[in-house]
């Protein structure tokens, strides 16, 4: 009798993927993803393990193996996960378990649902919210100290605006971090004073450090709650992969450990936070990538101004309802070279943030010199938001092969207060969809979440229609800079990819790339293109694994 003599080729064989990988086939549904510029449509999808082995078409057969497991689609509509390419998934995760305030109608009742928030959730520290914003109050006026103090005299509150870049806090927050009368302005910041020069109880931008530096650093255990919080959430409306913008060595570290336990929900592609005080440590540590692609690190954040709505966002003239007020840039101009330089040069794609038509005036300047510098064009650049743009700017996306990160939703949410900051000339450059891509400009898609919410069909929604979820205005708001809903999904599928050089791996539904989709309610593409923001997800696949609500 002969024995097999068994070498490693043949273990090797043994143990290969491709042998024991559980195949599976989703068929009977209406299947549409991106091939190039082309929107294809298919019946069927096969998969092992982690990888797509096979897209079928209205033509081809399906396999009849016995073994493949099959998943009756049910004539529903399957997509290539969608990605949120500017979102903040810590600060989403603490927000679903901190006061929820984006619903209010006036000062009082922020004040009143921080109060119930409060009663149903007992706390012996800082109390936290987040959403107010006094655009949508009758009033107009930034909130204050005074109205909290009645209800919260020894605790502190810190409540967020909207948009992230103001803070409304109590007397004894106030107290606590130092800020009084004679406290000093912050570069790139601004303490709301009254008449008196009392501080008010709204700090702007770079003044919310002052509160920041004495809030309680959260422990590793509730980083990762938040995380795994806001991911299964993500994951629920259909977001496979989330560019977060902007983020510290702590949360890093957190995204690393829960990547090697294999608990990442989704993917996760990391910007370095620029004001990380170990952001040149984590610079020169380079680039990450785990091996099944969850946790990718290649980018930095870097943020050159504050928000249109708390009139932060830097304007090159005055705000057309603050006269003598332009905003404010949170870098000197050296600064701000220097910091993108020496991204740059370690081999980083710089991602930064602009929303006043100044500072984007100021980060394209930098990227024209800083590109020829450093060559690094293929690094694919990007602006986050591009929100107020010179219409001389447009085109130098495309010429300098920088990136257009926007938000739809911000459009929407914004409209009842942006032309009243910038006026009807300055307008025309906003939100600006139409204008960026007829200049071949590439726009990645997301939300910001928590600043708005993270469903990517409200995005597609409003990207399509300039209307808010009650269809106003009837026309849509400059309804000439909509997309298509074709160039909508283009922009949440593979040119947000793109934006984060995963475009070979995640963006489509393609033979070799990795099994993220998403089975939904809807077709997105036959509906009226009022109800795309309707849109429910019934399943979300991520790395060929169906995510758990």
């Amino acid at each position: 009798m002969k024995h097999l003599k068994i070498t490693s080729a043949i273990i090797a064989t043994l143990l290969s993927p491709n042998l024991l990988a559980a195949t599976t086939l989703i068929e009977n549904i209406q299947g549409y993803s991106h091939n190039g510029e082309q929107l294809q449509q298919f019946k069927a999808v096969q998969f092992s393990d982690d990888k797509i082995d096979k897209v079928f078409f209205s033509s081809d057969k399906l396999p009849t193996n016995s073994d493949i497991k099959r998943i009756d689609g049910q004539g529903k509509t399957l997509l290539p996960g969608l990605i949120d390419a500017h979102g903040h998934v810590l600060s989403y995760g603490l927000s679903l378990t901190s006061a929820e305030l984006y619903s209010t109608s006036s000062e009082q009742d922020a004040v009143q649902q921080v109060v119930e928030f409060n009663k149903a959730n007992p706390s012996n520290g800082w109390i936290k919210g987040r959403g107010w914003n006094q655009v949508q109050w009758q009033n107009k006026q930034f909130p204050t100290a005074k109205s909290l103090d009645k209800y919260f005299k020894d605790t502190p509150v810190v409540l967020d605006r909207v948009d992230g870049h103001a803070l409304w806090v109590n007397s004894k927050t106030l107290e606590l971090a130092g800020i009084n009368k004679d406290t000093k302005e912050v570069d790139g910041g601004q303490i709301i004073r009254d008449e008196q020069g009392n501080p008010t109880g709204v700090l702007v931008d770079n003044a919310m450090n002052l509160v920041f530096a004495k809030i309680p650093a959260l422990t590793p255990q509730q980083t990762k709650e938040a995380l795994s919080l806001a991911m299964k959430s993500l994951a629920k409306v259909g977001l496979t992969s989330v560019h977060d913008a902007g983020i510290e060595t702590a949360n890093i570290d957190a995204f690393k450990a829960m990547s090697a336990n294999d608990e990442m929900l989704i993917r996760i592609n990391a910007m370095l936070g620029a004001w990380d005080p170990e952001f040149s440590k984590q610079l020169a540590k380079g680039h990450f990538n785990s091996e099944d692609d969850m946790l990718l690190i290649n980018s930095v954040k870097i943020s050159a101004d504050g928000a249109l709505g708390s009139r932060g966002a830097a304007l090159i003239e005055d705000y057309s309802d603050m006269p003598h007020h332009k905003g404010l840039l949170l870098y000197s101009n050296e600064e701000l070279t220097a910091v993108m330089k020496q991204s740059m040069q370690a081999g980083f794609q710089v991602n930064t943030h602009a929303i006043g038509d100044n500072a984007n005036k100021i980060v394209i300047d930098n990227y024209e010199q800083l590109i020829k510098q450093t060559k690094t064009k293929d690094l694919r650049h990007r602006v986050e938001h591009a929100q107020i743009l010179q219409l001389s700017d447009i085109p130098r996306f495309h010429q300098l092969g920088i990136i257009a990160s926007m938000q739809a939703t911000h459009a929407t949410s914004d409209k009842n207060m942006a032309e009243d900051r910038v006026g009807s000339e300055r307008i025309k450059g906003a939100y600006a969809w139409r204008s960026l891509l007829e200049a071949k400009a590439v726009i990645a898609a997301g939300s910001d979440f928590p600043v708005e919410y993270p469903n990517p069909f409200f995005g597609l929604h409003s990207s399509v229609t300039r209307q808010d979820q009650q269809n106003q205005p009837e026309n849509g708001w400059y309804s000439n800079e909509a997309m298509t809903i074709a160039e909508a999904f283009k922009s949440f599928t593979i040119d947000a990819a793109y934006a984060g050089h995963q475009e070979k791996i995640i963006g489509s539904i393609e033979t070799g790339k990795k099994a993220d989709f998403i089975l939904i309610d809807q077709n997105i593409f036959t509906i009226d293109a009022k109800e795309i923001w309707k849109t429910k997800v019934i399943n979300t696949w991520v790395n060929g694994k169906k995510v758990e609500f």
